[in-house]
């Protein structure tokens, strides 16, 4: 049995091929008329801007590190705070503008009541910026979480 096409002896076979010719001619036209372009594009115009006077941006200051150690001895930066001292320090800090964020970083063996204390402290001398600074056990490393007191 056979079967029988549409292609006969006078009909002329189909070209599956994909012409090119037209594409490369489009694709040159582009070419030359973004590289006649481009050059204009590139200029500027000259415009007279208005002179404006704006206030110097706010700076913030360094954030203070407060350390508590589980016997409750405290440090300011780094440095030893007798704990009478410390309500006189956080209103000196309270006083600066603007006032710095205080960083709290308590031993993990250190009693809430240390921490509460120096809290209540930090909010009675008018601070509004407290943050803890804790490590991450998977890391190793230090994350700080702000939290703002009212």
């Amino acid at each position: 049995m056979g079967f029988g096409s549409f292609e006969g002896e006078g009909v002329p076979k189909l070209n599956a091929e994909i012409n090119t010719t037209p594409l490369v001619d489009v694709m040159l036209v582009l070419l030359v008329v973004f590289i006649l372009t481009a050059p204009l594009l590139a200029q500027g115009i000259k415009v007279n801007l208005p002179q404006a006077q704006a206030a110097p941006l706010e700076t913030q200051p360094d954030p203070v590190q407060l350390g508590i150690q589980a016997d409750g001895s405290l440090f300011w930066n780094g440095q030893p705070l007798a704990a009478s001292a410390l309500q006189a320090t956080l209103e000196e800090a309270a006083r600066r503008q603007p006032q710095p964020e205080i960083r709290i970083q308590a031993d993990e063996t250190t009693p809430y009541r240390e921490l509460a204390r120096v809290m209540a402290a930090a909010q009675g001398a008018g601070l509004v910026k407290l943050g803890f600074v804790t490590e991450s056990s998977a890391t190793g490393r230090q994350d700080h979480e702000p939290a703002t007191s009212r």
